[in-house]
Parts: C-alpha cells; sequence; structure tokens
C-alpha cells in the first residue's frame, strides 16, 4: 500500500503541471488512474481501521472482564470480515474497464408471457442489488410484455467497479416455477437473456461515421417519465454495417437521448472489436449460445424445490427470496475467483 501512496502522490503532482489539461484524452485516463488508486488506499485504511478497533476493544474487554464491551466487539469484528471480504474481492478486479459504469440489455427467450415476466423479475432484483450498493439505477430504455411483464429492457448501473461485478451476469438465465399464467397450474421453464457492457469514455478510440448509421425517433412509452406519448423523444440508432441496435427513451429531450445512444453504441462497437480480436488471437470462431434450454449460466428454480445454482462456478443457495431480493454477491464473487484460476 506505501507504493500506491508514492504513486498517488506522484499522480496528483502531474495533474498540478500547467500543460497537463492540453492533452484531454490522456488528462481522463491519469484522472481515472488517480481515482482508481485513491479508492483501493481509503479502503484499505478503512478495513484496517476496523481491524485495529476490534483488536482493542477485545483486549480491553478481556482486560476489564467487562461483559457490555462484548456486543460491540462482535459488531465491530462482522463489520471489519465483511469489508475484508469486499477488499478482497475488489482485488480481483483488474480489467481495464472493471471500475466503469454497467450498461445492461435483458431479453425474454423461449416461454411467451412466463419469459417476459421472469425479465421483469431479473430488473427488479438488478434493481435491488444496485441499492443495497448504492449504485445509482437508471432504466434507459423499457418496453412492456404484451400481457405481462417486460418484453425488453436496458438499464445502467453507475458506480465504482459496476462493470466488473455486473459483467458475471452476462448470459442466458433459467427460471423453473408453477406459472401464474397457467390455469392448470403446470410448472413451466423460462429462459431470458443478459447482455452487460461498459460505459466508455471518449477516449475509448471508437471511431462512428455519422453516414452509417440510420436514426429514428418515436414516442416514449413504459417508465419514461411525465413526457411519455407527448413528444417523440425517444430515439433509435441503427448502426448500418454492423446491424446493431441501440434506443433510449429515458431521457427528456431527444438530444440527450440520441447523446445516450450513441455511447451505448460505442460500448457495443467496441466490445464486437474485442471480441473479433480475441477470435483472432485464438483461431477460432466464438461460440454463440441460443436464449434456451442448455445453454442457460445460471438457473433459478421455485419448484419442485428451491435452488439457484451458477453452472459455471458450482455456487448455489436455497435461499430463492433473498437472491430475488438482490444477494447476488456470493455469484459474484465466485465468478470473479473463478475468472481469476482459468
Amino acid at each position: 500500500m506505501a507504493n500506491a501512496k508514492v504513486e498517488m502522490n506522484q499522480i496528483e503532482e502531474e495533474t498540478q503541471q500547467p500543460n497537463f489539461w492540453n492533452d484531454q484524452a490522456n488528462s481522463q485516463v491519469v484522472l481515472k488512474k488517480l481515482k482508481i488508486l485513491k479508492s483501493k488506499i481509503t479502503s484499505f485504511e478503512k478495513v484496517q481501521g476496523l481491524y485495529d478497533d476490534a483488536v482493542t476493544l477485545a483486549e480491553m474487554g478481556i482486560e476489564s472482564q467487562d461483559a457490555e464491551l462484548v456486543p460491540e466487539a462482535k459488531e465491530t469484528a462482522a463489520e471489519f470480515i465483511e469489508s475484508f471480504e469486499r477488499l478482497r474481492t475488489d482485488t480481483l478486479l483488474s480489467g481495464e474497464y472493471d471500475i466503469n459504469n454497467a450498461i445492461v440489455t435483458i431479453h425474454p427467450g423461449a416461454g411467451g408471457t412466463e419469459s417476459c415476466d421472469w425479465v421483469g423479475m431479473l430488473l427488479r432484483m438488478y434493481g435491488k442489488w444496485a441499492e443495497k450498493r448504492k449504485f445509482k439505477f437508471e432504466i434507459l430504455d423499457l418496453l412492456d410484455g404484451d400481457e405481462a411483464g417486460v418484453k425488453s429492457v436496458t438499464f445502467q448501473i453507475s458506480g465504482e467497479n459496476a462493470f466488473g461485478y455486473m459483467r458475471s451476469e452476462k448470459g442466458i438465465h433459467r427460471l423453473v416455477r408453477i406459472s401464474p399464467f397457467d390455469s392448470g397450474g403446470r410448472r413451466h421453464t423460462s429462459f431470458a437473456s443478459c447482455d452487460v457492457m461498459p460505459e466508455l469514455d471518449e477516449a475509448s478510440g471508437i471511431e462512428i461515421n455519422s453516414e452509417d448509421l440510420k436514426v429514428d425517433t418515436y414516442r416514449s412509452g413504459g417508465a419514461g417519465g411525465q413526457h411519455v406519448n407527448k413528444t417523440e423523444s425517444a430515439i433509435r440508432i441503427t448502426h448500418i454495417p454492423s446491424g446493431i441496435v441501440v434506443q433510449c427513451q429515458n431521457e427528456r429531450s431527444q438530444i440527450q437521448n440520441r447523446d445516450r445512444a450513441m455511447k451505448m453504441l460505442q460500448s457495443k462497437l467496441f466490445l464486437r472489436q474485442k471480441e473479433e480480436q480475441l477470435q483472432k488471437l485464438n483461431g477460432i470462431r466464438g461460440e454463440i449460445k441460443d436464449n434456451a434450454w442448455g445453454s442457460q449460466i445460471r438457473s433459478y428454480v421455485f419448484c419442485p424445490y428451491t435452488l439457484v445454482k451458477d453452472h459455471r462456478t458450482d455456487e448455489e443457495t436455497g435461499n430463492v427470496p433473498a437472491v430475488m431480493d438482490g444477494n447476488i454477491d456470493a455469484f459474484m464473487n465466485a465468478y470473479l475467483i473463478w475468472m481469476h484460476k482459468k
């Protein structure tokens, strides 16, 4: 940690130089690195302080034989363990874009109305998780299902390491339950695909030719705010060469929605570029997963037993209600450890 402090001081001196802002792209990269270092140092100092407090309270209790110190010592020790585990997990977030905000899109797969309802349940789960993390949760585009649930949704989770954690959720999520839409009370299996990408800054190097874009406007629907269905402020952008489509309806003006959609397009093109580079290096074609049986990364079983299991890491729990209330850190942590070992 001493080396981190030295590096932080050196970067802070660099930011004070008169010509620091001459290169805007480089200055943003430097400031991002400074932010990461400060966050790591603050987290370490917090854990160190909690450890010292826990030891001091324990020693005082033993020395004075004061039983009243026991609850406070236990509480401090528990807080230390929680902070230590989070810090240990954060050390696995070493990817170049892990610190960035996350943009997430969920679509229903096989299963009709039942799958649309499943998308709505996942949307709520991630919203609860973001709330527990004190991250900002913002719906960018939402299309309601014909009968129930959500036909498609794109949202952004903003906070330090949001993408680093949420990338564990990319893939097919499978639900098994007694369907509330089946009058016969039969068990149904539903699927939903979750795509996760980092929000990129302007220094990402992805250039988009305006001639390659088809831009459509439409009236907002769903969770768009008071301006819903009054003006054509929603934006849909199609990148013609790649066929990638992004859309945004959350902002109050067409210009703001366009800016947000362009950022989403930039991120998608960046990820495609990275995947193509990786495929060339490996000499293989990337595996394409169908949004259906046999390709799921995680199963959520409500009936005939209760179990949530990640098929990559084998992490599992029988407490399904807790998972659906956003308690998914165990799955994310297991994924990070699994990836680190690969």
